[in-house]
């Protein structure tokens, strides 16, 4: 008898793990459903179509091959491998009606181009091009993001995956979103490597990566070359009711971000964000390198991070950590503690380069709640304006800044340099 039993899991177990060999068997091709991948008919329906019918069969590949697939809104589902061959795009339609509005990120908006919702054990790869299309929404904010009735937020996101687990996103060049380019959403395990996320210097808010309220993400062999953050981590909407998952435990590792605003936490951190590790990552022509941003409205317990060994060149801002996002109020007093008051703590920066930088820091907490232990160990920074440093206790070990003009650390309200 123990022997039968034996078997039977041995068995079970066998078939377990030859599951996904069977998924990858599975190969669903949208040109067998009509698809065209002509870059001007629609293919929104026969790449669906693939999606389901390989979804159906308990997963597989949806592989696109040779042409221009043009497409709307498309979701994937568990255990599904999107697959964009090199000589492929899968290129995002420009028509407004195809993506209809609904609430995203618990706040207004319209669908992704591509989504995925309660998923697990998505993959998306294959050395081609996923192309959001996305000129028409950006002339659209520059021409109207002044008027009060502007919602900046009902412009399609690229990948917007919503409670998913067991993400990977790999060597495939991801660019011009509307908006937010990649977005992990309440999401465990996701990776993000060997690839490109790119859109021109100018386009609004097109984020490279936004890890929100996402736990486990790793990022690693990226190029970065974009109109906003290259990366930022958040968690939480500017005044929100809650609750709100923090984000923790994501690693950004030997990537380049060229164009963009540079390694972002915040600003939307009203969840928190705790357990931060970024090594190895060259800066080039980026607003800013090292960016952790919140306000009074939007913060919560955010700390335990680790910078290093960092290269900066032609950066404007090598090192911002600031308390007040948009703008830092030229006076300003304490106010009472909330739920939402940032709490910034235990950041540590080590190894740092940066030449030909146009200012070497801003580091400013709130009256009502100071920075504290803060360590810059091993930086060395060479720019046109020195360091400014309010409302924070700071840390140095061999830290030196090359200012061409004014000082090199200029010590506010209770700042302190240790």
């Amino acid at each position: 008898m123990k022997r039968k039993a034996s078997r039977g899991v041995c068995f079970f177990a066998a078939m377990f793990a030859a599951a996904p060999l069977l998924r990858a068997a599975v190969v669903c091709n949208p040109v067998t459903f009509g698809a065209k991948g002509d870059g001007t008919t629609k293919d929104t329906m026969a790449i669906q179509k693939a999606i389901d019918v390989c979804a159906a069969k308990g997963g597989g590949t949806v592989r696109l091959q040779n042409g221009t697939f043009l497409t709307g809104p498309i979701q994937l589902k568990s255990h599904i491998t999107l697959e964009v061959d090199p000589g492929a795009t899968l290129l995002g339609s420009q028509d407004r009606a195809d993506y209809k509005e609904e609430e995203e990120l618990r706040e207004a908006s319209v669908e992704p181009l591509i989504g995925a919702k309660n998923a697990e054990d998505i993959t998306i790869r294959g050395g081609g091009t996923i192309d959001g299309n996305g000129k028409p929404w950006w002339d659209d904010v520059y021409s109207h993001r002044h008027m009060p009735d502007f919602v900046a937020a009902k412009r399609p996101r690229l990948i917007l995956l919503d409670h998913c687990k067991h993400v990977l996103i790999e060597n495939v060049t991801i660019q011009n979103s509307a908006s937010w380019q990649v977005v992990p959403y309440y999401c465990d395990d996701v990776t993000i490597r060997n690839g490109k996320i790119l859109a021109p210097a100018h386009s609004p808010n097109t984020d490279g990566i936004d890890p929100f309220s996402s736990h486990h993400v790793t990022i690693s062999k990226m190029t970065i070359d974009v109109g906003d953050d290259n990366v930022a981590i958040k968690s939480g909407q500017p005044g929100s009711a809650g609750p709100d998952d923090p984000s923790t435990d994501i690693t950004v590792t030997d990537c380049n971000f060229l164009h963009g605003h540079g390694m972002s936490i915040g600003s939307e951190i009203a969840g928190g964000v705790q357990n931060v590790r970024v090594a190895r990552v060259y800066f080039k022509g980026t607003g800013n390198g090292v960016r952790i941003k919140s306000n009074r409205d939007r913060g919560a317990d955010i700390g335990n991070f680790d910078f290093r060994d960092l290269t900066m060149e032609n950066v404007g801002t090598a090192v911002l950590i600031s308390m007040y996002y948009p703008k830092i109020p030229q006076n300003d007093s304490a106010q009472p503690l909330s739920r939402l008051t940032p709490r910034f703590h235990d950041i540590h920066i080590s190894n740092l380069r940066a030449t030909g930088v146009k200012e070497a820091g801003v580091i400013i907490g709130l009256p009502e709640m100071p920075i504290t232990t803060i360590t810059l160990d091993n930086v060395q920074l060479d720019a046109a304006k020195g360091m400014t440093i309010s409302n924070a206790t700071v840390i140095v070990r061999d830290f030196h800044v090359k200012a061409a003009e004014g000082q090199p650390v200029t010590l506010l309200t209770n700042a302190k340099l240790r």
